[in-house]
């Protein structure tokens, strides 16, 4: 039997914490979930595909979404390194703002996407780049940020944009590049990053 969850009404990250209750206290073979809008519909999706569960998402309606999701036993787990001494760290970048620094703004900006232009040479242990407050405006504004961060992505670095501050600025759909993401996966990265760069 399909497993219903409600999350309408719920700000983020409340609708994948509701959805990681149930699959730890119900471990349900198929499950719908409706969300209210677009950032958390793409979250609880994230989050069940990360956790064994083929997804797929429908606009229902102008404000309402359903996430439907069944067991598929393809779980993603973050591989564990063979020796620590051979892996470098995960390295997280965590952007709070568009601009590098403080003083002159239009400095700032080419600051900023010499910055992100130059990020590739962390190598592998660039691990992830989390966009949140005015710093989500870098995956929404043409230029050579967003360029750069289309790049990192491409490469296989993670991109996760605050969904929250997305939604504040009125950007949500107006974002290029990376991934729509939530308070939890803010928290849980920085728990898990080795290093964490802000510029």
């Amino acid at each position: 039997m399909t497993k219903e969850l409600n999350c309408c009404g719920l700000a983020c990250p409340e609708p994948v914490i509701r959805c990681r209750r149930m699959l730890e206290e119900e471990k349900p073979a198929s499950l719908r979930v409706f969300v209210d809008n677009t950032a958390a519909s793409e979250n609880v999706s994230r989050f069940l595909g990360r956790n064994g569960y083929s997804v797929e998402v429908r606009q229902e309606g102008a404000a309402l979404w359903s996430v439907s999701a069944t067991a598929c036993g393809c779980r993603v787990t973050e591989p564990e390194p063979a020796a620590a001494t051979l892996t470098p760290g995960k390295t997280l970048v965590l952007i709070t703002t568009e601009t590098f620094g403080r003083g002159d703004d239009e400095l700032g900006e080419k600051l900023m996407g010499n910055f992100l232009a130059t990020l590739p040479e962390l190598g592998e242990s660039l691990w992830r780049v989390i966009l949140l407050n005015g710093g989500v405006k870098l995956a929404a504004t043409p230029g050579k940020a967003l360029d750069s961060l289309k790049a990192l992505e491409n490469a296989g670095t993670d991109v996760l944009v605050c969904g929250t501050c997305l939604d504040f600025y009125g950007l949500i759909e107006a974002k290029q590049a990376g991934q729509t993401t939530n308070m939890l996966d803010v928290v849980t990265s920085l728990a898990l990053a080795d290093k964490v760069i802000r510029p």
